[in-house]
């Protein structure tokens, strides 16, 4: 070849026989391998999604105090942070909780470091005597979700929550051993506690107050490293006391003397050790599906869930499997025979599932177009376009890996998804050197440089073009750029790694297989079969006479089919949809309780919705959880389950049979359901939500409506509307609002005239109310191998609070040291519930949420 060659043909005749290509090869492949075994497999892509929590106590102040002393301040010196995308408050009674959402994407250290330097250098922000507390940051991100989680339940009627919550604590120190995990607790049971059941009678009988335990406590619980004696050239350690160790010691201490005799704390009180009163609840429970793998079904059974998170850029298959070994190890020594484990999520498996599924599409993609190749061309030309195609998904794997992907199902469909167009680059290469051979006899090194400089101008126009089609959903922002820039990102690499190696390796490997070798197997007249073939279809429309008619016809039947298939879309006979539903063994059902529901009214709700997903075929297993959050997963980070701590809230997780193993979808079944959910929980006046797992990045709802305004009030009956209106459209369901329900309250007003007169402040009465009603754990015991804190707490018996007047009835100290009731100062005032108040970028909200249902149902994303 005589012609001056260009690019394409210069690197081909620069590779064709060097030495080194083969050396190229073989380290783009062994780069391929040691990416396939470094990279962590996950579920989900990981985002950079960091978000933290800032709770800010206002002791006794109403929501509007706190949303003008707490949130509004500091909402506005949040939002001077660089990169926050939103800031939300909720301003309850006593409390502002606001939420700083940084936009997706950034470091989460970087991150967490501008917002502790925003909230620590303005700690001046109000005076120091106002009464707020200081700032309490939980930062929360990607990492915090757990990998797998292990329910431990008995069928043990004598074993409850506080023995799981026991052997759950005994286990975390020993999964925390395991390597990769970052974070592992326990959600459900009752803690260990020495209770201290206070007799209201029997306190005042004695001339005693709340104040008069709680100082007789912290002080027999004083001990001290007191110095040393120094004598004889020794030096001895005093110690003065020791600590209370167990419920006899507390139930033996002097609380007071009444006429010339000690008073024991046992002597107004009930002392006794064990589980704490019940604030929230958790249980297992099995579903038919459990029963057709051949176990004993479950009925309500309490549990405790251990939940395992791991470390950033770990992989999530091996360390769940290493957790899940650890704990068949524990169960000779830490584990009680009669307590069960059952793994309720596992992430890993999941994971590696998905990616042994993709990895085996892709491999079958691969096939596919080798075998093209082979029945087209030849199998030596296959042969070539093959271990093209191979080399171009290793190098790519590792290019992914480089740049900081993990092998999800995002980044492999972006392999899969580009195939077609990887394969068009060797093939292209291929064929033209075939061309070359037939048309100009000779030897074949002197041919290839010519025949890949003819299309190599093409083939790299084609390329750039598809990666300038694909680059710029790399740039979409949001939760949906980062989560889908596996897509462009590994897609544009493999282009670029796909032209490199059809102008390096191909031609290289060409002129070695196909030196002595025919063109395509056939004689030069065209008469093999495939030739035939192409001949009778395409001859009618490349003919010159008769061909306008043929070529017309073509144009006009193309014309016809699109008009027709956009038919099919305007009459929905064909749905278009953002994203296809996954197919997850798992859902969540989400119930809301009016506010002021107690814990055991919301757990009764939920047992019967527990009986109606026990009906469900494809149920292996669910989870209950009142009171305290469930494990959160992606979607529950985003829309922040884990505070979903109150007593009118709770939450089923449900998991399914494997998809396998059942015919009906997660979709399906969550669907087929809900119904019957939704008529129980509105006999009860609940509110429930039936969650799926999202198939692409999660969202607050499918449906928000965000309403603003100058007059709250007017906002939440605005929002109110929007509800019913949601209500009465078809196909709209799971709404909610953040409208909170009406409810009641108790103010106990204190005379304080009458107080001063007495002898007494109104900060006695709040601390012995608090103390009676809510508790107060005032010292803590010492046994020497706790390893956890057992707190020794005041408060007066369950049944005492139900009843206001014997709250009424304690008594409080005066300055002459006379016990004087509360009720001859203070009298109670019913009052409306006070509602929170929401804000989102400093502006007062109400948000009314939804889910769409039907055949138009799909995931939305806006």
């Amino acid at each position: 070849m005589t012609e001056k060659l260009g690019l394409s043909g210069r690197i081909a005749a620069g590779f064709q026989d060097n030495q080194l290509t083969p050396l190229l090869a073989l380290a783009a492949l062994l780069l391929g391998l040691f990416a396939v075994f470094i990279t962590p497999r996950e579920e989900e892509p990981q985002i950079d999604v960091t978000f933290a929590n800032v709770f800010v106590p206002f002791p006794g102040a109403g929501s509007v105090e706190v949303e003008n002393l707490v949130s509004v301040p500091m909402e506005q010196v949040l939002a001077e942070i660089e990169d926050v995308e939103h800031v939300y408050s909720v301003s309850r009674p006593g409390m502002s909780v606001l939420t700083v959402q940084f936009e997706v994407g950034e470091d989460r250290t970087e991150s967490l470091v501008k917002l502790y330097n925003a909230i620590y250098s303005n700690q001046d922000w109000r005076p120091a005597n106002l009464g707020i507390g200081n700032p309490m940051v939980k930062p929360k991100g990607i990492d915090d979700v757990p990998i797998l989680t292990v329910t431990l339940w008995s069928k043990d009627e004598q074993r409850g929550g506080h023995e799981l919550l026991k052997v759950a604590h005994a286990l975390e120190a020993e999964i925390k051993r395991v390597q990769g995990t970052r974070d592992v607790y326990s959600i459900g049971g009752a803690k260990d506690i020495v209770h201290v059941e206070l007799d209201p009678e029997r306190v005042a009988g004695f001339g005693l107050t709340m104040e008069d335990l709680r100082m007789a406590l912290n002080a027999g619980n004083d001990v001290r490293q007191a110095g040393a004696l120094v004598a004889n050239g020794e030096e001895i350690p005093v110690q003065t006391g020791l600590f209370l160790s167990g419920p006899q010691d507390v139930a033996e201490l002097v609380v007071g003397v009444f006429n010339g005799r000690p008073v024991f704390l046992s002597d107004v009180s009930v002392v006794k050790a064990g589980s704490d009163q019940p604030e929230a609840y958790s249980w297992f429970a099995s579903g038919p599906a459990h029963a057709d793998g051949g176990h004993e079904q479950v009925g309500y059974s309490p549990a405790v869930t251990l939940a395992v998170s791991k470390k950033p850029g770990t992989n999530a298959t091996r360390i769940a499997a290493a957790v899940i070994e650890r704990i068949e190890q524990l169960k000779a020594t830490h584990i009680p025979e009669g307590i069960e484990t059952t793994i309720t999520r596992n992430y890993g498996k999941t994971a590696n599932d998905k990616a042994t599924k993709l990895i085996s599409k892709l491999a079958f993609a691969t096939a596919s177009v080798v075998l093209l190749v082979l029945l087209t061309i030849g199998w030596r030309e296959a042969l070539i376009v093959g271990t093209a195609v191979i080399i171009t998904l290793m190098v790519t794997l590792f290019a992914s890996w480089a740049w900081g992907f993990t092998i999800n199902r995002v980044s492999l469909f972006a392999l899969i998804f580009s195939i077609g167009i990887l394969v068009d680059d060797a093939i292209v290469v291929v064929e033209n050197i075939h061309r070359h051979r037939s048309l100009h006899p000779g030897p074949l090194a002197g041919l290839i440089p010519g025949a890949v400089d003819e299309v190599g101008g093409p083939t790299i126009l084609a390329t750039f073009t598809v990666i300038a089609a694909l680059l710029p959903m790399a740039f979409v922002t949001g939760l949906m750029g980062p989560y889908m820039s596996p897509i462009p990102i590994n897609a544009s690499l493999g282009m670029l790694f796909s032209l490199a190696i059809a102008l390096v390796l191909t031609p290289w490997l060409s002129n070695r297989m196909l030196a002595n070798l025919p063109a395509h197997g056939s004689d030069e007249a065209g008469n093999s079969s495939l030739h035939k073939v192409v001949k009778r279809l395409m001859a009618p429309f490349l003919a010159q006479e008769g061909g306008r008619r043929a070529r017309s016809l073509l144009y006009g039947g193309l014309v016809v089919m699109i008009a027709l298939a956009s038919v099919l879309v305007v009459t929905q006979s064909v749905v278009m949809k953002m994203l296809p539903f996954d197919n997850k063994s798992e859902f969540q059902v989400v119930v809301d309780m009016p506010e002021g529901t107690a814990v055991e009214d919301t757990a009764a709700v939920l047992d019967k919705l527990g009986a109606i997903i026990e009906t469900v075929p494809e149920v292996i297993n669910y989870q209950a959880y009142v009171g305290t959050a469930a494990p959160i997963n992606f979607n529950g980070l985003v829309r922040q389950y884990y505070l979903r701590e109150a007593g009118n809230m709770g939450d089923i997780q449900v998991n399914l049979q494997d998809k396998h193993d059942r015919e009906r979808s997660s979709h399906e079944i969550a669907s087929a359901v809900r119904d019957a959910l939704r008529e129980t929980a509105t006999r009860h006046n609940a509110s429930v939500k039936v969650v799926e797992v999202p198939p692409g990045p999660p969202v607050m709802s499918p449906i928000v409506a965000e309403v603003y305004g100058p007059n709250y009030a007017e906002q939440k009956k605005l929002g109110r509307k929007i509800e019913d209106i949601f209500k009465n459209t078809p196909d709209i369901s799971d709404i909610d609002s953040s409208v909170e329900s009406d409810a009641r309250r108790y103010v106990i007003e204190v005379d304080r005239q009458r107080a001063a007169l007495l002898g007494v402040s109104q900060s006695q009465v709040s601390s012995s109310v608090a103390m009676a009603l809510g508790g107060e754990d005032v010292t803590y015991i010492h046994m020497g191998h706790e390893k956890e804190p057992v707190p020794v707490r005041l408060e007066v018996p369950v049944a005492d609070k139900a009843d206001i007047s014997s709250v009424l009835a304690m008594k409080v100290r005066s300055r002459e040291g006379v016990p004087v009731p509360i009720s001859e100062f203070a009298s109670v005032v019913e009052a409306p519930w006070d509602d929170a108040i929401i804000h989102k970028d400093l502006l007062p909200v109400v948000f009314v949420t939804a889910d769409m249902t039907g055949q138009l149902d799909s995931p939305l994303y806006g």
